[in-house]
C-alpha cells in the first residue's frame, strides 16, 4: 500500500511519497519518511520490504558519500605530486559527488547485482535529482530487478495505476515548481477519489540548483511538528522536584 511519485519541470524535480507504515491491515504509524538525501542535489523515494528498504537507501547514500571522499583525496594527492616534481600529471577529474545519470547508474548496477545473490533487495525506487554542471533535473525509475529507465514523470506503488493517465495529460516538461505542485495535487486527489485506502500524509522534496528542500503540498516549507505544551500543573511539580533537595536515608543520617 505504499506510493511514490516523481515529477520533473523546467529547473527543478519533485519527488513525494505517502507517510504511512502498515503490515497486512494493520496501520502502524503515520509520519514515515520514505525519502531520503542521499547527495547535496541528489534524493530517493523508496518503497518495498521495510527492513529492505531502509537498509539499501543508507548502503547508497553512503557509499555516494565514500566515493565522494575517495575521489576529493586523490584530487588532492595528484595536485601534491604535481606541485613537488613540477611536472604536469593528467589527472583524472571527475564530477564530486556523482552527477546524476552515474548515479542511478551505480544505483541500478547494484540492484542487479543483488538479484544474483542469495539475499536480493526488494526495493523499487525514484531517484531524482539536479545537474550544477549542466543546469538540468533528471529523474529515474528503477525497479527491484534493475530497470533503469529516464522519465519525465513517474510512480511507483498503487499511485500508478490512478495517477500516470493525469501525469500524461497535465504535465508541463516546462512549467515552474508551482505548476508542478499542481500536477502533484491532482494525482493525489484522484488517489483519494479512487483508492480504497486512506494513505494519510505526504512526505515532498524538491531537488534545484539550490539544493534540496522539504516542503509541503501548497508549497510553504515544511516544519516539523512540535512536541504538545506540558500543563501548567505538571510543569509546576517538575519545577518544584527540582529546587527541593533530594531527602536523606534514615541509614545516612544515623550513621553521621
Amino acid at each position: 500500500m505504499e506510493v511514490s511519485f516523481g515529477i520533473t519541470g523546467k529547473d527543478y524535480v519533485l519527488l513525494a511519497s505517502d507517510t504511512s507504515a502498515a503490515r497486512s491491515i494493520v496501520k502502524m504509524k503515520g509520519d514515515e519518511d520514505k525519502q531520503r538525501e542521499v547527495g547535496k542535489h541528489l534524493v530517493i523515494a523508496y518503497s518495498g520490504e521495510p527492513g529492505d528498504t531502509v537498509h539499501f537507501a543508507e548502503y547508497i547514500e553512503r557509499n555516494l558519500r565514500l566515493y565522494q571522499i575517495r575521489a576529493a583525496r586523490a584530487f588532492d594527492a595528484l595536485e601534491l605530486v604535481e606541485e613537488t616534481n613540477r611536472m604536469p600529471i593528467p589527472a583524472r577529474r571527475n564530477h564530486v559527488p556523482l552527477r546524476p545519470p552515474a548515479a542511478a547508474a551505480w544505483v541500478r548496477n547494484q540492484l542487479a547485482t543483488s538479484l544474483r545473490s542469495r539475499k536480493p533487495y526488494s526495493v523499487n525506487l525514484l531517484l531524482g535529482g539536479f545537474d550544477p554542471t549542466s543546469s538540468t533535473p533528471s529523474l529515474y525509475w528503477i525497479d527491484y530487478l534493475g530497470t533503469l529507465g529516464t522519465v519525465p514523470y513517474a510512480a511507483h506503488g498503487y499511485g500508478a495505476y490512478f495517477a500516470l493517465s493525469t501525469m500524461d495529460r497535465w504535465h508541463d516538461p516546462e512549467g515552474d515548481l508551482e505548476k508542478g505542485l499542481e500536477l502533484l495535487r491532482k494525482c493525489i486527489a484522484e488517489l483519494e477519489t479512487r483508492f480504497i485506502v486512506n494513505l494519510g500524509g505526504w512526505s515532498i522534496r524538491v531537488a534545484d540548483k539550490d539544493g534540496i528542500r522539504r516542503i509541503n503540498l501548497d508549497g510553504t516549507p515544511y516544519e516539523p511538528p512540535q512536541p504538545p505544551p506540558v500543563p501548567q500543573a505538571q510543569a509546576g511539580a517538575a519545577e518544584q522536584a527540582e529546587a527541593t533537595p533530594a531527602a536523606v536515608a534514615p541509614e545516612v543520617a544515623a550513621t553521621a
